[in-house]
């Protein structure tokens, strides 16, 4: 999925150096930028998504200095203190004087894409909280990693770079492993909000995504959520709805089965046959004869 950040900026004194390197990940776009600076270049900067602003390299007489208003006085970064963590729409202030070279690996997410990979819910306030100039060897090393692959003239499969910056993320947000635990299940009016959906539209394809908006919850809680008050996730449920229409048709009609298949929502009367053995052990031709002796 290509995650296009959104990034509003007002600067002055930069010139990029090589042009922005930039590789689309899974939800994380990751930007590594070699920039020339004038003796004084800085600038306002407001992201739209949460994002990571890590300083690999700076060189001249000077450094930067960070700031959360532009009357500020800011707070320098330097090798003691090159990684920042900046939430979605919160303003910041940078001021270079005297530096000439700097350059910094950005990496942009999008949250939503975050929960549903790790297929857990994370913390408001981890998303919410900034974490302005800190040092951490772990994520040094792995923001080294990611540059060194974005300035490959011959960069290796994106599921290298994806895990690389997937591993980053996690670390700089503290998301622990969870310990197995009971899901909560749906409330009542959720479960026949979505349970009657299902019914209704069985024959289409339902994306996770309408009966998490259905019952006001994330797609990874609502899937867990089902699973836990059902014994089975929406697409088995979807599946076993489409069964019980195609039992119901098989016992009072005599059209062929496929239009049967076709009214089931199944591409084909092979198709059909194959799914109903494998969840009845029988064909659907076999069963009918069954019921109707």
């Amino acid at each position: 999925m290509n995650f296009q950040p959104r990034m509003e900026n007002r600067i002055e004194g930069f010139s990029v150096m090589g042009g922005l390197r930039r590789r689309y990940l899974n939800g994380i776009t990751a930007d590594l930028w070699d920039v020339e600076c004038a003796s004084y270049a800085g600038g306002h900067y407001t992201a739209r998504d949460p994002r990571l602003f890590i300083l690999l390299d700076q060189r001249g007489r000077g450094r930067s200095n960070v700031k959360l208003s532009p009357k500020s006085s800011g707070t320098p970064q330097d090798g003691h203190s090159p990684i920042s963590y900046i939430p979605a729409d919160m303003d910041l202030w940078v001021d270079f004087a005297d530096v000439q070279y700097v350059r910094h690996l950005d990496i942009h997410f999008d949250a939503d894409v975050l929960v549903q990979r790790l297929s857990e819910e994370i913390d408001p306030k981890k998303l919410q909280d900034p974490q302005l100039l800190f040092f951490d060897q772990r994520v040094m090393t792995l923001a080294e990693l990611i540059a060194t692959e974005l300035a490959s003239s011959a960069p290796l499969n994106d599921l290298y770079g994806d895990s690389l910056a997937l591993a980053l993320l996690i670390d700089v947000l503290k998301l622990e492993k969870t310990s197995p635990r009971r899901r909560s299940t749906l409330a009542g009016w959720q479960l026949r909000r979505a349970t009657d959906f299902i019914s209704e539209n069985c024959t289409r394809n339902i994306r996770l995504q309408e009966l998490a908006e259905l019952t006001r919850m994330s797609q990874s809680h609502f899937s867990h959520s089902f699973k836990a008050s059902t014994g089975l996730a929406p697409h088995e449920w979807q599946m076993r709805t489409r069964l019980e229409k195609a039992k119901e048709l098989l016992s009072f009609d005599t059209q062929p089965l496929t239009e049967i298949a076709a009214e089931t929502g199944f591409s084909d009367q092979a198709h059909f046959t194959k799914v109903f053995r494998k969840h009845l052990g029988t064909t659907p031709a076999r069963w009918r004869k069954a019921r109707q002796s």
